[in-house]
């Protein structure tokens, strides 16, 4: 062999190897684009299978085409043309293998609910919205007086189970008295699933008035958190839904409507975020399908109906490790390496898609100021030192509900104001209780509305 004739040889050899990586570039690419194009259609199929036949199609053309040229060449062995003849598909069989993951379901398709709890019962009712919605009843216990009045809970999410952490707060104020209720919403924890297009803020409020009318008692206190916060501060803003409302604890809310959605503002002191270790635990964002599926739907890729997974798929394969800093960000940075569990993997509960389709619901919603600044109901706000919230989601509130009389600004703690830590639980049922009973605030009245514009300097 001439000194020229292996350096052309391995020349030819890298591009054809460039030109079979980029082969599988193409068609992994062309895979998401159809996948895109067909919304997830038959679970990714719909992608996978036109790709497969288009690729095949170009590798047999390929290797006919390289067939006829090495014919003429009479001195190669009919075992090496044989093998040559294999290597159009090469790149073929590379990116099925790549993409066909993402069409295979590796969790149960049908919804796998989480079990009972072992220290309170679990009861289904059905709403008159049409809602399947898992309760959970704590009686009034203690040696203190019984509180009237029901106390029902809403948690934050949305569309999450309550965590073990919000179980043990609830089992605090019903050992001082109250008796408290709560229930997860559909599509979270132990509650039915809804259609797709049925999960929105509006049917969220729906549902507590339904829920509050199925218990029967009238009025009823509520403590409303995050994103059960705003479930509660729109329902002061809907006349029918307030009737049914005694008292209302508005605690760390997230934005109200659209135009409160789309503030960019000030955030508390600084949180965990970034600070405590990374969530231990499964992934399902590690598992290509659920990867590519979540992940173009968050971009607005995928519609949140996709084909690609269904529903009750993307719940069972949904892990509290997917929250990622999330959870961190609800706790004080010099909390950051003692951040409690707040909830076991047999309990974690959370529907990506249909909490994606209640904020975005949210966040293209009309302003509810109008309607809001008619409200009547007592209410109180709570709002964290170290909150992750934009301090005008909380501001806003303030500002639009006249009927609000209290803010508490809770210091030491973050978003998740009851955690366990340092006596958490007590300050923060302190503050509800005072409110509740109409008592004096164990914190000063801050911010009120007219210090709203100092409070958001101090916060800058």
């Amino acid at each position: 062999m001439s000194t020229f004739a292996l350096p052309a040889t391995l020349l030819r050899r890298a591009a054809r190897s460039l030109s079979a990586l980029a082969a599988v570039v193409a068609s992994v690419l062309a895979f998401l684009a159809l996948v895109v194009l067909t919304d997830g259609a038959g679970s990714g199929l719909a992608a996978w299978l036109p790709v497969l036949a288009v690729g095949t199609a170009l590798a047999l053309w390929r290797s006919r085409s390289r067939s006829r040229s090495r014919s003429r060449d009479r001195s190669r062995s009919r075992g090496r043309t044989r093998a040559a003849r294999l290597v159009p598909f090469l790149p073929v069989v590379a990116a099925a293998a790549l993409t066909a993951p993402v069409c295979v379901p590796t969790v149960p398709t049908a919804r796998q609910y989480p079990p009972d709890l072992p220290f309170v019962a679990t009861e289904h009712w059905s709403l008159d919205t049409g809602s399947s919605v898992a309760v959970y009843h704590y009686p009034p216990a203690g040696p203190g007086p019984r509180h009237p009045v029901p106390l029902v809970y809403l948690n934050g999410g949305p569309v999450r189970g309550i965590s073990l952490l919000d179980h043990r707060f609830l089992q605090l104020l019903a050992g001082q008295g109250y008796d408290v209720y709560a229930y997860e919403q559909p599509g979270g924890g132990r509650s039915g699933l809804l259609p797709m297009d049925q999960y929105t803020a509006d049917r969220s409020v729906r549902d507590l008035g339904a829920f509050v009318d199925r218990l029967g008692a009238g009025a009823v206190d509520v403590l409303g958190f995050s994103s059960g916060a705003v479930v509660l501060t729109r329902a002061l803003a809907d006349p029918g839904t307030a009737a049914r409302v005694h008292r209302a604890v508005i605690a760390e809310p997230g934005p109200m409507d659209g135009p409160t959605a789309r503030i960019a503002g000030h955030q508390g002191r600084e949180s965990a975020r970034g600070l405590a270790p990374d969530p231990t635990g499964p992934r399902s964002t590690h598992v290509p399908r659920y990867a590519v599926a979540f992940g173009l739907m968050r971009l607005g890729l995928l519609s949140l109906g996709t084909g690609l997974i269904g529903q009750a798929e993307g719940d069972n394969a949904f892990t509290a490790a997917d929250l990622g800093g999330d959870t961190a960000s609800a706790y004080c940075a010099r909390d950051a390496h003692r951040i409690p569990a707040e909830d076991s993997a047999r309990n974690f509960s959370f529907s990506p898609a249909a909490s994606l389709r209640v904020q975005r619901t949210v966040r293209d919603s009309a302003s509810i100021t109008p309607q809001l600044g008619r409200s009547r109901t007592p209410a109180m706000l709570m709002i964290a030192e170290c909150s992750s919230q934009v301090r005008q989601w909380a501001t806003a509130v303030l500002a639009a509900d006249p009927a609000i009389q209290r803010t508490q600004f809770m210091p030491g703690v973050g978003h998740h104001m009851w955690n366990g830590l340092d006596g958490n639980d007590d300050r923060a049922a302190a503050v509800i209780g005072a409110f509740l009973q109409g008592e004096p605030a164990p914190l000063p009245n801050s911010p009120t509305r007219e210090g709203i514009p100092a409070f958001l300097r101090d916060h800058e």
